[in-house]
């Protein structure tokens, strides 16, 4: 019988300095911890540490995983504030 592959998810990060950082993972808990206290985490991330997560969605693999970090980068702050107090784009 095949393993089911594990999800991909979405995330969007609130840094310290109140910006936001969009990444992709299979683990987020793990790249949540890489982002706070590891070097592996995102230079952006290691300079306006402690950073949150205020959002995230699950997705079934890597690719529409990756399409939809694209849109969120897309967005503008203000869309992306919508986004993490609605849970859904305007």
């Amino acid at each position: 019988m095949s393993k089911t592959p594990a999800p991909w998810f979405v995330y969007i990060l609130q840094c310290a300095d109140d910006s936001f950082y969009t990444g992709v993972t299979t683990d987020l808990k793990r790249r949540l911890h890489e982002h706070n206290t590891l070097k592996c985490g995102a230079r952006y991330t290691r300079a306006r540490r402690p950073a949150s997560l205020v959002y995230s969605e699950e997705h079934l693999n890597r690719s529409l995983a990756c399409q939809r970090e694209y849109q969120l980068k897309q967005l503008s702050r203000q869309e992306k504030q919508h986004l993490i107090s609605t849970g859904r784009s305007k």
